[in-house]
């Protein structure tokens, strides 16, 4: 997708300007801005303080680089970002942030948590500021184990309704979203285009890639388990089951990323 990035590029002279929406600890920035290039300004936007304050360390800069509201600058090769942090509660103050003077807006692994209502704000306050988005890592209800087990099913059947309780957005869409977001894009005027960005986790290949096999075998069954109480002993059992087989076995969770261009305007 980043090939596709060329129609949004600015007038030369002007920087990219960046919306970053549930930024965390900037995991999107650092991926993103580089394949930007250029000057960049970014407004990054989480309503969590205390992970807007351990940006300079992931940054790789001093925890004093900047006081609060200040930019922080993350620069490479070829590229140059000015980084303004912004403490706000998404749900509700969406259309606090400069919308109309942003070329793109993104995230990353933040739909599935999001509700039709907050997608269709998304969409309406996109389209009326012309902006292009780029909504990264929404996972889309694929899992692929290996070796199967006869109890994968139903644990993913129970993860995936867990997915969908509210998380303070609304019922959340939870691996539906990035095909509700399309739709509402295509809509709107936009062009759409997706592919597939899903996480494949080999045990045999890294002890990394079999300890992030066991975080989320854990995660899965305490979800399952709070979903279907009464199923917590066999889920228990897939458990244990899964967490032997982490150093050997794999596990694909399917994921998508989307970008939309917004319509050209009228002549």
């Amino acid at each position: 997708l980043p090939a596709r990035f060329a129609p949004l590029r600015p007038a030369p002279g002007t920087p990219w300007r960046v919306i970053d929406l549930a930024c965390g600890t900037g995991a999107n920035l650092r991926w993103l801005a580089p394949r930007l290039g250029g000057t960049q300004e970014w407004l990054v936007a989480d309503h969590d303080a205390a992970l807007l304050r351990r940006w300079p360390e992931r940054l790789g800069l001093p925890a004093d680089a900047a006081a609060p509201g200040d930019p922080l600058v993350f620069a490479g090769p070829g590229f140059q970002a000015a980084i303004v942090r912004r403490q706000i509660d998404l749900a509700q103050q969406l259309d606090a942030l400069p919308w109309h003077a942003a070329h793109l807006v993104t995230a990353a692994a933040l739909l599935d948590l999001v509700s039709a209502a907050w997608l269709h704000r998304v969409v309406a306050a996109s389209a009326a500021a012309r902006v292009a988005l780029l909504f990264s890592l929404s996972v889309d209800g694929r899992h692929g184990w290996s070796p199967a087990d006869p109890m994968d099913a139903t644990v993913m059947r129970l993860f995936g309704a867990h997915q969908r309780r509210d998380k303070g957005f609304g019922p959340a869409l939870g691996a539906s979203a990035a095909a509700v977001l399309r739709r509402g894009l295509r809509d709107a005027g936009y062009r759409v285009f997706s592919a597939r960005s899903d996480w494949v986790l080999e045990g045999g290949h890294s002890p990394q890639a079999a300890a992030l096999q066991r975080a989320l075998i854990d995660g899965m069954a305490a979800a399952a388990t709070e979903q279907d109480p009464a199923l917590a002993l066999p889920v228990e059992a897939w458990r244990q089951r899964r967490l032997a087989l982490a150093d050997a076995g794999s596990l694909r969770v399917g994921h998508v990323d989307l970008l939309a261009l917004p319509p050209a305007p009228p002549r």
